[in-house]
């Protein structure tokens, strides 16, 4: 180990550059994480982002990252702020951690900080930043590390700073002192298993993300038609099960100002203007958000869901225009099934015009679908 560079230089380098708190692991493969993540994918716990066994071999395996890694530096950035007042009945919600300008930004400049800060103190290139970036089960070696524990709802929860922090790590070859688990867990706790309006968590500390409303609101194709209702007003991400959490409840917000939202409508967007939404404009006021990768057909689509389950037949004529003239088949298949959800008199015209111009075979099935939702029933013959 290079004597100029302990773990106490590493933890102050850290808190410096703008981390809430950061713990050392050592880079050993962890095998007993390999083996749950295989495991979930084999479930198909994250049958949306294809991951599969080379994935996780990858993952946990520190020096498939960097050859000669010895320790993985974990670091945790607070990010929950106080939320905006709703400005108005017919707004979404949006998880806090997407409220302001992309994340990856400021987390990546601290990790670069101290990374750039190792190197030159080391006089050579010792490090690896991985932000997103890399394959690394990073809640599996920050719970090695010391920096937290992973709760029920499987985020990592810090001590003093709850679960609402971005994670961001450092594989070195340095050889730094490792911390020791924390011994704590969930207890007889189950708030956040009980709150998950899908039944995604298990309480088992595993979770069917198929099911959460945080991957249904990203995936980039239909939403199954059995989770809409369940989803609500949630247009990006969902935080239920992080708000429910006592040691998250009992930690201030203490994220950097950056992390705040500008104004309502970065947490609670009108959905009628989401809906509406083109290319222009989604560009203007998401491109630089971590809402921003998907596209704006995704931000539209959710939109049309969120409307859906408002059930306010003001918004009938949002969605008819949606319906007829949406350049996105999934876009126009999800206005027909808040139509359908709300049923009123414009609502059934509506899709019933359109089934006979409709041209994508998806589309118009949804169309079909919440038609035969409303269809009399034949009488009962007695």
């Amino acid at each position: 180990m290079n004597a100029s560079i302990d773990r106490e230089f590493v933890v102050r380098t850290s808190l410096a550059a703008g981390a809430s708190a950061v713990a050392v692991s050592a880079a050993l493969a962890d095998d007993s994480t390999n083996a749950h993540m295989r495991a979930a994918f084999a479930r198909g716990d994250f049958a949306t982002w294809k991951y599969d066994g080379a994935y996780a071999a990858t993952a946990t395996r520190p020096e498939a990252l960097l050859e000669g890694a010895r320790s993985v530096i974990c670091l945790a950035i607070a990010y929950a702020t106080p939320g905006p007042k709703r400005s108005g009945p017919l707004g979404g919600r949006v998880s806090n951690y997407a409220w302001a300008s992309d994340y990856h930004r400021r987390v990546r400049r601290i990790l670069d900080t101290v990374a750039k800060a190792l190197d030159a103190r080391a006089g050579a290139p010792v490090t690896r930043v991985v932000c997103d970036t890399a394959p690394l089960a990073e809640r599996a070696f920050a719970e090695r590390a010391g920096l937290g524990w992973i709760g029920k709802h499987t985020n990592l929860i810090v001590p003093g700073r709850g679960s609402f922090v971005f994670l961001g790590e450092i594989v070195t070859t340095l050889e730094l002192e490792p911390g020791a688990p924390l011994k704590k867990s969930c207890g007889s706790c189950t708030r956040c298993v009980t709150v998950c309006p899908t039944g995604a968590l298990r309480g088992d500390y595993t979770i069917d993300a198929t099911r959460c409303i945080s991957d249904l609101t990203q995936r980039t194709g239909a939403i199954p038609a059995a989770m809409r209702a369940l989803i609500g007003d949630w247009v990006w991400g969902c935080d239920l099960c992080q708000e429910v959490c006592p040691p998250t409840q009992r930690a201030q917000p203490a994220g950097a100002g950056e992390f705040a939202a500008s104004d309502s409508s970065a947490a609670f967007p009108d959905l009628v203007n989401l809906l509406a939404l083109r290319s222009s404009q989604f560009k203007r006021r998401y491109a630089r958000t971590a809402m921003g990768w998907r596209g704006g057909a995704v931000l539209r689509r959710n939109a049309a869901v969120a409307l859906g389950n408002a059930l306010d037949r003001s918004t009938v004529p949002a969605l008819e225009r949606a319906l007829a003239d949406d350049p996105h088949a999934m876009v126009r298949g999800h206005a027909a099934w808040a139509l359908g959800r709300i049923g009123s008199p414009r609502a059934l015209a509506a899709l019933r015009a359109r089934r006979d111009d409709e041209r994508d075979g998806e589309a118009l099935a949804e169309i079909e679908l919440a038609l035969l939702a409303w269809k009399p029933s034949p009488p009962v013959r007695r």
